[in-house]
């Protein structure tokens, strides 16, 4: 059955498309090392028997690429609203597509009605725009965030160090948060390339008051040699996969146990 999404006043709104396929979300946690909790959970798309994302993206069409981002951050705020523990506050992380986006003000209504629907506030959600993307209109995409911001959202640019102009995106958006590709993390601790680059965007993200997260993380050894950097955040398979219509059990933290029990 498709999934029709709530009409708002924009250009991509009145369009009366309706998608022909189903789709959940999978959660992966994302955490913060230094104080010892389970930091955001990032919803994944996912077929509706845990199918892969790439199943389910690849029939996005240009003319179902607006339907389909109204209707995943919907269904994301959703199922974290039943999934995560009650009177928490447990944090979302959404995949966006800012091409998408046609009027930010106005794209973000049915974010908005769900977070208010389910009780998140909006500092507890924030929207990942992927560096692997390119981007038709930096104006655009500078205007989306600063609306998001404006709203109480956090912004992160995914991929970092992977795809398009990654620091002129970085320049331009001043995002929140930026998540380093897991091609740069890969055997970080064995090569000192990787070390040198990481080091240096750290420095660079620092500097800009742009918090880092390490992506993909599958070793203790590329944990020990990122924390070394000063990189408190992580996400990756040596914690925990994702979990399908569910909250994952948190592994990885043989000296530090307490990590896995606790939501922030």
């Amino acid at each position: 059955m498709g999934t029709k999404v709530t009409r708002q006043t924009c250009k991509g709104c009145g369009d009366g498309v309706v998608l022909d396929f189903a789709f959940t979300m999978a959660f992966q946690p994302i955490l913060d090392l230094g104080a010892g909790t389970v930091w955001r959970y990032e919803a994944l798309v996912r077929g509706p028997e845990g199918q892969s994302a790439a199943s389910i993206l690849d029939r996005v069409t240009e003319a179902t690429l607006y339907r389909f981002d109204q209707a995943a951050r919907v269904k994301a705020i959703e199922l974290a609203g039943r999934l995560f523990p009650a009177g928490g506050d447990a944090k979302l992380s959404i995949s966006s597509k800012p091409n998408a986006v046609y009027e930010p003000a106005a794209c973000i209504r049915a974010s908005l009605e769900a977070a208010r629907r389910f009780g998140f506030a909006h500092d507890r959600i924030s929207f990942e725009f992927t560096e692997n993307e390119r981007f038709r209109d930096i104006a655009h995409v500078a205007g989306i965030v600063a609306e998001y911001r404006r709203q109480g959202f956090l912004t992160a640019l995914d991929d970092f160090g992977a795809g398009y102009a990654g620091l002129g995106l970085l320049a331009n958006f001043r995002p929140d948060l930026i998540k380093i590709d897991l091609e740069l993390i890969r055997s970080v601790d064995a090569d000192a390339a990787r070390r040198t680059i990481v080091a240096g965007i750290v420095g660079m993200a620092t500097a800009l008051g742009v918090t880092v997260i390490a992506d993909g993380v599958e070793t203790r050894a590329e944990v020990d040699a990122l924390r070394a950097m000063g990189i408190a955040l992580f996400q990756g398979c040596h914690f925990a996969k994702p979990a399908f219509e569910a909250l994952p059990v948190v592994a990885g933290f043989e000296d530090a146990p307490e990590v896995s029990l606790r939501v922030a």
